[in-house]
């Protein structure tokens, strides 16, 4: 008994430092309180993705990797970026798709509208991933266009 108690000790603790070290604790609440702040979580995702712009600007012009300082540098800078880009993909799983919107059932006058931000999210969670795995300034861009198609419903 006293062995479950420990191992039960540590696996909440263990749970409480990957929370606290990921940063996934700042979601929105699931209450559902009602308290939302839609074109504040828009205006993190462009932060996020200003951040990711910045990353790469960077990792194009630390490219050479001709010391081990430039190296940490750019390791940081992909860190940063692939976080930034997972904060995004966080947000609109779990505030926007989750909370904001509404399902509308095909019959419903307002399931093309539900259609649309469905596509419209999806665009955003997957021109973030395409911001993990290049340094294509050309993939912030869409990125960015496509935070703004969202914005339209939100701010």
């Amino acid at each position: 008994m006293h062995r479950i108690v420990i191992i039960s000790a540590i696996t909440l603790l263990l749970g409480i430092t990957a929370v606290l070290a990921t940063g996934t604790a700042d979601a929105h609440c699931q209450v559902p309180c009602g308290i939302y702040d839609d074109a504040g979580r828009i205006a993190t995702m462009r932060e996020d993705a200003e951040t990711i712009r910045k990353a790469t600007i960077e990792l194009v012009r630390l490219n050479d990797f001709k010391s081990a300082d430039s190296f940490n540098q750019a390791t940081r800078w992909v860190a940063e970026k692939d976080r930034s880009a997972s904060h995004i993909q966080d947000l609109v799983a779990s505030y926007f798709l989750s909370q904001r919107v509404q399902v509308a059932s095909a019959d419903s006058p307002e399931h093309g509208h539900y259609i649309d931000q469905l596509q419209a999210f999806h665009s955003v969670m997957v021109a973030a991933m395409k911001c993990k795995q290049t340094v294509d300034p050309a993939r912030v861009d869409a990125l960015d266009a496509a935070i703004t198609r969202v914005a339209a419903w939100y701010e």
